[in-house]
């Protein structure tokens, strides 16, 4: 077993109001975000989580949500100042923030790129204004398209559009057209997924009307045409990027790569290879909670059992157009490939889905179509 690559995850929970197809660690904030003192909680937190890695190199940070945009740029400021009294950070690392394309969040770009954000992803979602209104968010048509012209005019290293379809009431030319309008604002990374209706949220209870399966198929592939027509390379299920421009955090949850993960609710992995185990940990989710001096920010923590890692690192490393080395196996979990799990992978082979060469595998184009049966092969 190797320790694979770090990466942070810092969780920010606050949002404007609640979106009712999310089913994230969000909670609705009216007024002032206590910023101050979070913070100081945040980085008490990594104090913590540090120690399990010693001088390990961070190569990515990833400000997630809620609304991360709703922090003050001194706010963002101080907190990858403190990040970088804590763990070695790379000089060269990704360092992400999400925002709502709100007038507000956008006036803050600059202000988060002087504090050290080189990469914005914004939750742009859709271009259509009732479709904006049906999922809950706060921005319209023109905001979103600002953003993102924001963005270009200041010159990041890289950004990202989050794009949804499958959303109620839209039709095949809805779709088509987000798209449309997402690639001529040139993003060097675009996020494109399906809305799923998820347990716990407003949708669940109160279920919007969702596109029929003959036209959700429809949007992904001329959708998916117009994007690779357009230089966008997929890498995994959901993401497409520019060449030199697929996020590398989310490459190293897929590559089954180690992360921290600091705030609310925030989940982190961590690679123990003196001891040949591999740990999930879980904090507090609310914040509240989080913020209670009387009680430890971490909730739960346990060792992925041997039964559950093949299952585990295909799972993630599935999702991925690249190939998978058959070597990252056991590098990355310490073991070697059981019976029963090869005997699972010549099942997969055998359907279609998965193609067995000398040193990788590869998801065939059947396999990535229905990942979920690859998936449940694996099982």
């Amino acid at each position: 077993m190797t320790n694979p690559p770090l990466g942070l995850y810092i969780h920010i929970p606050w949002c404007v109001q609640k979106c009712p197809y999310c089913d994230f660690n969000s909670h609705g904030q009216k007024g002032q975000i206590p910023e101050q003192q979070y913070v100081h909680h945040l980085l008490d937190d990594l104090s913590q989580e540090a120690m399990l890695v010693g001088d390990r190199t961070v190569d990515t940070v990833f400000f997630g949500g809620g609304t991360p945009s709703l922090l003050s740029a001194d706010a963002v400021h101080t907190l990858l100042r403190g990040v970088a009294a804590r763990v070695n950070l790379s000089a060269q690392a990704e360092i992400t923030l999400e925002a709502n394309p709100g007038t507000v969040e956008a006036a803050r770009f600059e202000g988060y790129q002087q504090a050290g954000i080189n990469r914005i992803s914004v939750g742009v979602q859709s271009f259509q204004a009732d479709k904006l209104a049906g999922l809950g968010r706060i921005h319209d048509p023109l905001q979103a398209t600002q953003a993102i012209q924001l963005a270009h005019r200041i010159g990041l290293t890289s950004f990202n559009l989050d794009l949804m379809h499958g959303l109620p009431g839209q039709s095949l030319a809805d779709a088509l057209s987000d798209i449309d309008q997402a690639i001529a604002l040139s993003p060097p990374h675009l996020s494109w997924y399906q809305l799923t209706i998820e347990p716990n949220t407003q949708f669940a209870s109160r279920p919007p009307r969702l596109p029929e399966d003959e036209i959700l198929w429809d949007i992904q592939e001329q959708g998916h045409q117009r994007l690779v027509a357009a230089g966008y390379r997929q890498y995994e299920i959901s993401g497409y990027s520019q060449p030199g421009h697929q996020c590398s955090h989310n490459l190293n949850y897929w590559r089954f790569g180690d992360y921290l993960g600091i705030g609310c609710g925030a989940h982190g992995k961590v690679t123990h290879v003196d001891k040949g185990l591999i740990e999930r940990r879980v904090k507090v989710k609310h914040p509240k909670g989080y913020m209670d001096l009387t009680r430890p920010y971490l909730d739960q923590h346990w060792h992925v059992g041997a039964d559950e890692l093949p299952f585990e690192f295909f799972m993630n490393r599935l999702r991925l157009v690249e190939a998978c080395p058959k070597q990252d196996y056991q590098a990355f979990t310490g073991q070697t490939l059981d019976a029963q799990t090869r005997a699972k992978i010549e099942q997969a082979i055998h359907k279609g889905l998965l193609d067995d060469q000398t040193d990788h595998w590869q998801v065939t184009s059947l396999g990535r179509r229905y990942l979920n049966t690859l998936l449940e092969t694996l099982v």
